[in-house]
């Protein structure tokens, strides 16, 4: 049974649904997630939440602020802080729901959400059990690996100028976040444009093609990987091998760091590949360890 759920977070209304499963006897234990950076429920969060559902867990899926259904403002804007509330109000959501044990919580992330919940489930005591695959680990890392010294230079003085325009009460500039290459955007990697086509993204109602350029400037300064080794309940940090947009080596230098229980998981392919080929797979794994670490 699936119905729709709005909660508040950081005094905005974020919005999604709370699903529990079928027949279900009792409380069950629940697994709380959202999309990475600029994603929407849309883009398969759903079958994932029936997936969790068939297997007895009630889930609690949600768009973050200023995207999807969900209220705030300027639109398009991705502040990873903000996100990062955003499962900490969500888990508060989940815990007050009658159908679910509160003493059974998990967060799962995908990419950039897969930062997220490694900091969530640092601070956060309420959370059990912690799933993340490809995560998004460190702004500085990642935005040297990603972007050539120019464009990083380019971009730096680009962020400057929108300050400016802020502060003047002008509307923050906006950039694609996906794009072909040689073009400006803020994930710049051809896997991902090729994929975002082939897949027609583009064609996802309630996802537009958009972030703010300060978005760009809070991802380059994130880093959700130093927070790993606070983490003391079980982590299940699953990547691929070839991974040119969270590079697998900066994630597995983060997974190091982290306590015991712990495992790596390692898939071949591209970053794409969970949502593609290998997203049985890696759904599968989220499952079986959440199954070890939330079920009685």
């Amino acid at each position: 049974m699936r119905r729709d759920i709005e909660f508040l977070s950081g005094g905005v209304t974020l919005r999604g649904f709370f699903e529990v499963p079928d027949g279900a006897d009792g409380p069950v234990p629940v697994i709380c997630f959202a999309h990475g950076f600029s994603g929407v429920k849309e883009l398969f969060l759903e079958d994932i939440s029936a997936a969790f559902a068939g297997q007895g867990f009630a889930t609690v899926v949600w768009d973050h602020p200023c995207f999807g259904a969900s209220d705030g403002t300027p639109r398009y804007e991705i502040d990873p802080w903000a996100q990062v509330r955003g499962y900490r109000d969500a888990i508060t959501f989940a815990a007050a729901q009658p159908e679910v044990d509160a003493e059974r919580i998990g967060i799962w992330g995908t990419s950039y959400s897969g930062g997220h919940v490694l900091p969530v489930a640092a601070f956060d005591i309420r959370v059990a059990a912690v799933a993340c695959q490809v995560p998004f680990i460190s702004g500085w890392a990642n935005t040297r690996r990603v972007f050539r010294e120019e464009e990083r230079a380019g971009l730096e003085a680009k962020f400057t100028t929108d300050w400016g325009a802020r502060q003047r009460g002008e509307e923050p500039e906006l950039i694609d976040v996906f794009g072909p290459a040689g073009s400006t955007c803020a994930l710049p990697s051809p896997e991902e444009w090729d994929w975002v086509n082939d897949h027609d993204m583009l064609g996802t109602p309630l996802w537009e093609n958009k972030a703010t350029l300060r978005s760009v400037e809070m991802m380059s300064e994130y880093e959700p990987g130093s927070f790993a080794h606070r983490i003391r309940v079980p982590l299940q940090m699953l990547v691929t091998s070839t991974d040119d947009v969270t590079p697998s080596d900066i994630a597995q230098d983060a997974f190091v760091t982290a306590r015991e229980p712990k495992r790596l998981v390692v898939l071949k392919g591209g970053h794409m590949e969970v949502y593609d080929n290998q997203a049985e797979t890696a759904l599968v794994k989220a499952i079986e360890w959440f199954s070890m670490h939330l079920k009685s």
